[in-house]
């Protein structure tokens, strides 16, 4: 396969060996990381049941992987990728442009023990989302998404707001993609199915951050968030 982006294969059981052109082939075994380029030319094989989770920049479409199927069950697989990313979808995501500004809603006491350390912020779902920070464009979505998955949620909740270019500069990098599940809460696709998800691939640095705001609540339920929306 020849693949139009980068991707980052995290072995989390098994192994899996990369092997390009006569070249001998490279083993990637439990706990290790391999970097495949974009343009990459090469050929997966999976010795023992494997388990890896593929983080790819820009985000996996079925379009951006070619692949050279030789048999059925490779074929089915190219089917079943392309049912899972059809056409349909991929239009709805990208009705929306990729967003510069963004916002990430959190505990205010996680955010200050962060703060109190000087360590990057990490959500508590981070490892559960597989390796991601949610994020969004739209601020006024954070409302909608608190109701929905953090109304038992004791405390103060603050929105951090800072941009896709600090981000970048920082190493760290954003897919754009579908809403997903927050750890064990599963989305509305009713009301987030056609909203464009800014997915951070890593943890948030404190320098980043330009802004925080309070999140206003009446009782239980969200309302605002203070001097955004």
């Amino acid at each position: 396969m020849t693949l139009q982006y980068e991707v980052w294969l995290c072995i989390h059981k098994g192994e899996v060996v990369i092997s390009q052109n006569n070249l001998p082939g490279v083993n990637v075994n439990t706990g290790e990381t391999v970097y495949i380029t974009n343009g990459a030319r090469f050929k997966p094989s999976f010795p023992v049941d494997t388990e890896y989770i593929p983080i790819c920049y820009p985000a996996f479409r079925p379009d951006l992987c070619i692949r050279e199927d030789v048999d059925e069950e490779g074929e089915a697989i190219s089917s079943n990728l392309k049912k899972l990313h059809g056409q349909e979808e991929e239009k709805e995501v990208k009705d929306e442009e990729p967003p510069e500004v963004l916002y990430h809603m959190c505990p205010k006491v996680e955010w200050e023990a962060a703060k109190s350390t000087g360590d990057a912020y990490f959500p508590k779902t981070f490892f559960d989302d597989e390796f991601l920070t949610h994020a969004t464009g739209v601020p006024s979505r954070l409302i909608s998404t608190a109701n929905h998955y953090y109304q038992d949620s004791v405390g103060d909740w603050i929105c951090l707001q800072f941009t896709r270019a600090a981000l970048k500069k920082a190493g760290i990098f954003v897919r754009d993609e579908h809403a997903t599940a927050v750890g064990d809460k599963e989305t509305d696709s009713e009301l987030m199915g056609k909203w464009v998800c800014p997915h951070i691939i890593g943890g948030i640095p404190l320098h980043v951050v330009e802004k925080e705001h309070r999140m206003i609540r009446e009782g239980v339920k969200y309302v605002s968030i203070e001097n955004v929306c």
